[in-house]
C-alpha cells in the first residue's frame, strides 16, 4: 500500500508517494493503538513519532515525506485520537501517555538505533517519558531525541497567553455543558478555523488553504469529550522545561522563530536545561513547522542523525 492516492492534493504528495507505508495496530493499556510504519522495515535507524494535541499521524506526514529514504518511521495516533481508541487502564494525562509511549515502544520490539520525535504536545509526552528514573523506565531508551516546536515554557507565559486563557475558558465551557452540546462545541468548525488562521504564518494562499483543510479534516478526530478535556488540561499544565534536566540522550530542538506558543527566547533557555542539546531555529514560521517548513525540519533532523552515526 502506498500513500499517493490518499494524499493526492497534498503539497508533499509526490514525495510521500515514494515512501512505502504499512498500517498496523497494537493493544496497549486497554485500548487499540493504530500506527503507520513508513520506509524500510529493515533500516538501521527507526524514528518513533508522537504528534501534537488534537492531531493524528497525518500532521507529521510532510516531514515523513522528506525523511523516508533510508529510515524507518513509525507514527501512531495517540490513544483517543485519530484511529486509536482510548486507554481504559490510564487517564489521558501526562503519566498516562508516558506509560503508553513506553509500552508502545517496547511492544514494537525495535532493533538498531531508535530515535523518539515529539511535536508540540508530543514533545511534552516524549520528555516526560524519558525523564523517568532509570529504575522505573521499563522500555527501551532511545539513542537520541528530536523535539519539534517544543513547548518550552508554561502555556500561559507565551506571547499569546490571552489566547491560552480563552482556550481554557472554551474547554471549561465544553466540560460544563451537557454531553451532546459540549461535544458539538469541541468540534465546532468555526472555532477550528479561527485556531487555524491564528497559527498559520505562511502567506502562500494554496498552502494556507491546505493547512486549513488539514485542520478541518483531522483536528476534531478525537473519540469523546473526556479524552480531549484530559489531554487539554495536560497540555497547559506541563511543559518540556520540567523534564529537560533528566534527559541524558542527545537531543535536537527544532524551534520556530515566530512561534506564538513558545517564543524563541524561551527555546534558547530550554536548550541550556538539557545535558546535551542542539537548537536549530527556523525563520518565517510559527507553531506549524511540520506543515509550513517540513523540508527545513527534515534537513535539521538528517544533519543531527548524520552527526551521530549516519542516517541508517
Amino acid at each position: 500500500m502506498t500513500s499517493s492516492t490518499r494524499y493526492a492534493a497534498a503539497p508533499y504528495a509526490e514525495a510521500l508517494g515514494r515512501v512505502p507505508v504499512r498500517r498496523a495496530e497494537l493493544p496497549i493499556l486497554g485500548g487499540l493503538t493504530r500506527y503507520w510504519d513508513y520506509g524500510d522495515p529493515d533500516a538501521a535507524t527507526t524514528l518513533v513519532l508522537v504528534h501534537g494535541f488534537r492531531g493524528d499521524h497525518h500532521g507529521l506526514e510532510p516531514v515523513v515525506a522528506q525523511l523516508g529514504a533510508g529510515l524507518r518511521l513509525i507514527s501512531p495516533d495517540l490513544p483517543g485520537f485519530g484511529e486509536s481508541t482510548p486507554m481504559t487502564e490510564q487517564d489521558h494525562d501526562i503519566p498516562g501517555y508516558s506509560r503508553w509511549l513506553r509500552e508502545f515502544v517496547a511492544a514494537l520490539g525495535l532493533r538498531g538505533r531508535v530515535v523518539l520525535l515529539g511535536h508540540s504536545f508530543g514533545s511534552i509526552v516524549v520528555a516526560a517519558t524519558l525523564a523517568e528514573d532509570a529504575a522505573e523506565y521499563a522500555g527501551q531508551r532511545p539513542d537520541a531525541v528530536v523535539l519539534v516546536n517544543p513547548i518550552g515554557q508554561p502555556a500561559l507565559a507565551g506571547p499569546r497567553g490571552v489566547l491560552t486563557r480563552l482556550a481554557i475558558f472554551y474547554y471549561w465551557l465544553a466540560a460544563a455543558l451537557p454531553e451532546r452540546l459540549g461535544f458539538a462545541l469541541l468540534r465546532n468548525r468555526i472555532i477550528v478555523r479561527v485556531m487555524s488562521e491564528a497559527m498559520a504564518k505562511t502567506r502562500d494562499r494554496p498552502l494556507r488553504a491546505w493547512i486549513h483543510g488539514q485542520h478541518d479534516s483531522y483536528f476534531s478526530a478525537f473519540s469523546d469529550r473526556r479524552v480531549v478535556l484530559q489531554a487539554f488540561r495536560a497540555s497547559v499544565a506541563h511543559d518540556v522545561s520540567e523534564f529537560a534536566a533528566r534527559i541524558p540522550e542527545p537531543t535536537l530542538l527544532v524551534a520556530a522563530v515566530d512561534d506564538d506558543i513558545t517564543p524563541i527566547a524561551a527555546e534558547r533557555r530550554l536548550r541550556g536545561l538539557f545535558p546535551d542539546a542542539r537548537l536549530v531555529e527556523i525563520d518565517g514560521v510559527g507553531h506549524l513547522i511540520h506543515y509550513e517548513k517540513p523540508v527545513e525540519a527534515a534537513r535539521a533532523i538528517t544533519d543531527f542523525l548524520a552527526e551521530r552515526g549516519g542516517r541508517a
